[in-house]
C-alpha cells in the first residue's frame, strides 16, 4: 500500500493546525497507522535537536511525540528562525546554510523545494501517513509564486488539503470563503474539506453558518471544534502563546518576553507546578518587584535583546532584583547577557561589534563560526542530580565564574555561578522537563514539587486531544481524504 499524505492548512497564522496536526497523528497512531508529521516550512525560533543531529521547529518535535517517533530533520526540512525584523537564518534539513533578508527570500524559495520535496520523500518510506502542516494561510496570494510552504507544496506533492478557520478570532466565514475566491482555481481543486477551530460557547448557534460556508464553497464540511481547554499544557510553539494562563503558587518566577526569544518552553514544566506563579512579562510591563527568581531565557540575538532589554528598562529593573536578594537564571543567549561582554566580530548575529553585558556573572562571550547541536545529559552541581537536555547554541563564554559550573556535561562543565550562588547560567535547555532534577532544584527554595512526570502529563494531554478532536470533528472521514504520494 503506497504511503497517503493529508494536508492542514489555515485561514492565517496561529489558527491552531500545529495542534490539529498533533492531534490527528494522536488519533491515527490509536488506529494503528504509522503516522509521521511534517512542515516544509516553518518560522519559529522554538526549536528542537534531533535523534540525527539537527534541529526542527518544537511543533514537529511535539508532533513527533503524538506519532510515536522519534525526532527527524526532516519532519522540518525549512526552518526560519528571525534574528532581526527583516532577516532571518535558514535552517536545511537541520543545519544553517544561510541567513536571508526578506526582500530576498522570495528569489530562494524555488531552490529550497528541492530539499523540501526530498525530506518528504524520505519520511514517506517510513510511515503510511503523513500529516502535513501548513504556514500562515494559502490566501497570501503575494507569496503565491514560488510557495513550498502551502499550496506550492500541495501541488507539487499532490497532498489533499483540509483548511481550518478560527472563529475565535471573528469573521470566520469570510475567512473560508475568502481563501477560495482569492487563490488560483487549480489550488481551490487541492481543498477536500474545512473545518472550524477554537469556538467558545453552544456549537449549535453556527449551524447556519456553518451550512453558508459549505454552500459558497461546495466544500466538505468536517466539523466544529471546541476550544480545546487542556492546551495550556502543551508546549507553545509561538510567542503570541506566552500570555496564555500559568500557575498561581506563592514562589514568582519572572521571564522576560525578549523580541527574539527562543526555546521558551523551557519554562513550561515550571508553569506547571502548582508551588510556582510564572509570569511571562510583556514588553512596557517593568518586572514584578515580588519576584523570586527571574530567568532570562533563550534567544536568537543575543546581542539584540540585550539592547531591547534596555531599551524596556528591564536591566534596572533586574539589578533592583539582586540587590533585595532575588536569584536570577540565564539560559543560553540569557546566560550570555549575563557576563561582562558579549562580542561578535564576525557578525554572525547582526552587526558585527560587542555590548557590555549586565556584570551579574565574571563571563564573558564571544561568537564564533560553528554552531552547537546535541542532546545531553549533564550532572547538576548543585545537587547531583541527572538532567536530560539539549544545547543548541553559536557562542563560547569563559571567565572567573565558570570555575564554579553550573552542570557537568558529560564530564565537562558547563555554565557559571556567581560567589554567593544566587546568580547562575547554563547553556542547556529543557532542563526542567526532568522531574527529579526540577524537583531538587525547587526544593533548594523549599518547594516541593508535584508528584507527577511532566512528560507523562504532555503524552496524556495529547490522548485528551485526540479525544476532544474525535468527539466533534469526523476525524475518519478527514484521515480518509489522505492521497497517494
Amino acid at each position: 500500500m503506497p504511503t497517503r499524505a493529508i494536508m492542514i492548512q489555515g485561514t492565517g497564522s496561529n489558527v491552531g493546525k500545529s495542534m490539529l496536526v498533533a492531534g490527528l497523528c494522536r488519533a491515527a497512531l490509536r488506529r494503528g497507522i504509522s503516522v509521521a508529521p511534517f512542515k516544509p516550512q516553518n518560522m519559529s525560533n522554538n526549536a528542537a535537536v534531533t535523534d540525527d543531529g539537527g534541529e526542527i521547529g518544537r511543533a514537529q518535535a511535539l508532533q513527533a511525540m503524538a506519532s510515536g517517533r522519534d525526532l527527524s530533520v526532516h519532519m522540518n526540512p525549512v526552518l526560519l528562525k528571525p534574528e532581526t525584523d527583516t532577516g532571518s537564518q535558514v535552517v536545511v534539513q537541520g543545519r544553517v546554510q544561510s541567513r536571508l533578508e526578506a526582500r530576498d527570500f522570495g528569489g530562494a524559495r524555488g531552490v529550497l523545494l528541492k530539499p523540501v520535496m526530498e525530506s518528504f520523500g524520505i519520511l514517506a518510506k517510513s510511515a503510511d501517513l503523513i500529516i502535513v502542516e501548513g504556514a500562515g494561510s494559502p490566501a497570501e496570494t503575494n507569496l503565491r509564486q514560488g510557495d513550498i510552504a502551502n499550496m506550492g507544496f500541495a501541488r507539487a506533492a499532490n497532498v489533499p488539503v483540509v483548511l481550518a478557520g478560527d472563529i475565535d478570532r471573528g469573521g470566520v466565514i469570510a475567512q473560508i470563503v475568502g481563501t477560495k475566491a482569492v487563490i488560483d482555481p487549480d489550488d481551490a481543486a487541492m481543498i477536500a474539506g474545512f473545518l472550524i477551530n477554537k469556538f467558545r460557547g453552544d456549537v449549535r448557534l453556527f449551524d447556519d453558518g456553518y451550512q453558508d460556508i459549505i454552500r459558497r464553497t461546495g466544500w466538505l464540511g468536517f466539523g466544529v471544534l471546541p476550544w480545546f481547554y487542556g492546551a495550556h499544557l502543551l508546549p507553545a510553539e509561538d510567542a503570541v502563546d506566552l500570555a496564555r494562563a500559568r500557575s498561581d503558587g506563592d514562589f514568582h518566577i519572572v521571564c522576560p518576553m525578549l523580541s527574539r526569544i527562543s526555546n521558551f518552553d523551557d519554562l513550561d514544566p515550571l508553569a506547571a507546578e502548582p508551588a510556582v506563579r510564572l509570569s511571562m512579562i510583556p514588553p512596557g510591563t517593568p518586572l514584578p518587584a515580588d519576584a523570586d527568581l527571574v530567568i532570562l531565557p533563550g534567544t536568537k540575538s543575543t546581542r539584540g535583546d540585550l539592547a531591547f532589554l534596555r531599551s524596556q528598562g528591564w536591566d534596572i529593573d533586574l539589578h533592583a532584583h539582586v540587590r533585595r536578594g532575588g536569584h536570577v537564571l540565564g539560559i543560553c543567549g540569557g546566560y550570555q547577557m549575563l557576563g561582562q561582554a558579549v562580542s561578535d566580530p564576525a557578525g554572525l548575529e547582526g552587526a558585527a561589534g560587542q555590548d557590555a553585558g549586565l556584570g551579574l556573572l565574571d563571563v564573558e562571550t564571544r561568537m564564533a563560526a560553528g554552531k552547537t547541536l546535541t542532546r545531553a545529559t549533564a550532572l547538576h552541581c548543585g545537587t547531583q542530580t541527572q538532567i536530560d537536555g539539549y544545547e543548541i547554541h553559536i557562542g563560547q563564554t569563559t571567565g572567573a565564574d565558570c570555575q564554579r559550573p553550573f552542570c557537568q556535561i558529560n564530564d565537562a562543565p558547563d555554565g557559571a555561578v556567581s560567589r554567593d550562588g544566587k546568580i547562575a547560567g547554563t547553556y542547556l535547555h529543557g532542563l526542567f522537563s526532568n522531574d527529579t532534577f526540577r524537583a531538587a532544584w525547587l526544593g533548594q527554595f523549599g518547594l516541593a514539587a508535584a508528584p507527577v512526570s511532566y512528560s507523562q502529563t504532555v503524552d496524556d494531554t495529547l490522548d485528551q486531544l485526540a479525544d476532544h478532536m474525535e468527539k466533534h470533528l469526523d476525524v475518519s472521514a478527514i484521515l480518509d481524504c489522505a492521497g497517494p504520494v
